[in-house]
């Protein structure tokens, strides 16, 4: 296999998708002759032509708008938006037509549809640009929320997310774009709502995704050099959640800690918290303990953001605090 970075991977996935179906196209701000934000399409207007890869108008809900009418009508467009922050100009679009239609008409109605979009914050984006909002979009049924932490199932689940015939936010997070990782050559899907174990251990389940399953795989790694084995779990897809693998390995450790890039007050580790205690307290030894974003919009300067943001160091102590 070979081992490329997640921005290579991203950029293998639309290619193929958009050679395997003519029926696939993307649009958005400045995808075409710039080649993306973070150069993910770059190249792609030349090799597609102005009729498969569409520049835009700077405007968020044109974006989601045009693309949730395009999908109703037999396309498959891919939206990207600039960063995920600019989707909240679309939030009608996603949430009230993209999300609903396929209920509202009783399934008559399929909304094929991928929304792309930058998010996370340590980029010194400022924060109207640094947010992680991903608990706002998984809170609305209809709409399938996507954020993988590695290259290989990056491709794979915005694969599986171009071929589906559901609304999907495709959430990439913007410091992972050089993350480097083993990728198979040709086509494979990872399954979108599946959870994954990437790191075996005993003594306590450590869930995360996106970058903060980077953060959890670096604190296991020092927590080991001292006796404790952590499991990782990386969730991958906020909705549908797969609890499975996490309620599985918590059955053998007795103790849990949950990672987000998020605000830690109603977040997606108090959704994982509470399941937990739901569906697996006569297994629970301990508090489950949160780590997540300070409480706060993320400061430009790059030693307040730094430390508003999760860290290893963070994530080590709230093992400790159980084990």
């Amino acid at each position: 296999m070979a081992r490329i970075t997640m921005r290579q991977a991203l950029t293998d996935a639309l290619r193929e998708e958009m050679h395997r179906d003519e029926r696939v196209f993307i649009m958005g701000e400045e995808v075409g002759v710039w080649g993306g934000t973070y150069a993910v399409t770059r190249g792609f207007y030349d090799e597609f032509g102005p009729r498969r890869v569409r520049d835009t108008p700077i405007s968020e809900m044109v974006i989601g708008g045009a693309a949730v009418g395009a999908a109703m009508a037999g396309l498959r467009p891919i939206a990207e938006f600039m960063t995920i922050n600019f989707a909240f100009v679309a939030f009608d679009a996603i949430i009230n037509h993209a999300a609903k239609m396929r209920y509202m008409f009783g399934g008559q109605m399929r909304v094929p549809l991928v929304l792309r979009a930058p998010g996370g914050g340590g980029r010194q984006l400022g924060a109207t640009h640094s947010h992680t909002p991903d608990v706002i979009f998984a809170h609305f049924p209809g709409l399938k929320v996507v954020s993988p932490s590695t290259p290989y199932d990056a491709k794979g689940m915005l694969k599986a997310a171009i071929r589906t015939d559901d609304p999907v936010l495709f959430i990439e997070h913007a410091t992972l774009y050089q993350v480097r990782g083993e990728v198979p050559e040709g086509d494979y899907v990872v399954p979108i709502g599946v959870s994954d174990v990437k790191r075996e251990g005993t003594d306590v389940t450590i869930v995360a995704y996106a970058q903060g399953l980077q953060v959890a795989l670096a604190a296991a790694e020092k927590l080991a050099k001292e006796g404790i084995e952590a499991e990782v779990v990386d969730l991958r897809t906020l909705r549908p959640l797969d609890m499975a693998p996490v309620l599985k390995s918590f059955q053998k450790t007795f103790k849990a800690v949950v990672v987000e890039e998020g605000h830690r007050s109603y977040g997606i580790g108090a959704e994982i918290a509470a399941r937990i205690q739901e569906e697996g307290f006569d297994y629970l030894d301990a508090p489950i303990k949160r780590v997540a974003q300070e409480e706060a919009p993320l400061p430009y300067s790059r030693e307040l953001e730094q430390s508003a943001l999760i860290n290893v160091d963070k994530v080590i102590a709230a093992v400790k605090e159980i084990v």
